[in-house]
């Protein structure tokens, strides 16, 4: 079985039945349920990841505000140590919140062991403006950051809904056969 040095990851959040804040039973506004089938934490948390990465492995993880704590007790269920935020994505456009209007994602940095080597680029930036696109679409950009700082690591892209060159993808649209959580 393949052994990962990083992974790269978008978990279906589940947002308890709510469309944008809509709350239950309101008007959708095109929510995650609407788009994908969302996981609970425990379902996340039972996934084999630890499984499938190397000693040395790190791991970016995309979190939106509401789940920055399930994000970081998911990675912890995995075998990571929360590092750092690696990235932070202004959308441009905003969403109404409970509290103040959101137009940002987060991806944090777990760490398994210690960082992977060889390293490549150590100067890439941590914030990204970058225009939202279809519901859920992460900025290319990203990964290819990602890519730029490890470019000779084993990687793999988690709950994507795209194949993507130089990764093993695995979603419930696409999937490596050889990748098994």
């Amino acid at each position: 079985m393949k052994k990962y040095q990083i992974i790269y990851c978008d978990p279906p959040w589940d947002y308890k039945g709510q469309t944008q804040h809509t709350g239950k039973g309101g008007k959708s506004s095109g929510g995650a349920a609407s788009h994908y089938p969302c996981i609970k934490l425990p379902l996340l948390k039972a996934l084999s990841v630890p499984s499938i990465t190397d000693v040395d492995c790190l791991m970016f993880m995309w979190a939106t505000s509401p789940h920055l704590d399930q994000a970081i007790e998911l990675m912890k269920a995995w075998g990571f140590d929360y590092s750092t935020v690696g990235f932070v994505w202004d959308k441009g456009r905003v969403n109404p919140g409970f509290y103040t209007m959101s137009q940002c994602e987060w991806v944090l940095i777990g760490k398994r062991g210690k960082i992977p080597l060889p390293r490549g680029l150590r100067n890439v930036k941590q914030y990204m403006s970058a225009p939202r696109q279809k519901h859920s679409k992460k900025p290319d950009e990203v990964r290819d950051r990602i890519k730029a700082m490890f470019p000779t690591q084993l990687k793999l892209e988690m709950f994507t809904r795209q194949r993507v060159a130089d990764w093993d993808c695995h979603g419930n649209q696409v999937s490596n056969p050889d990748v098994k959580l």
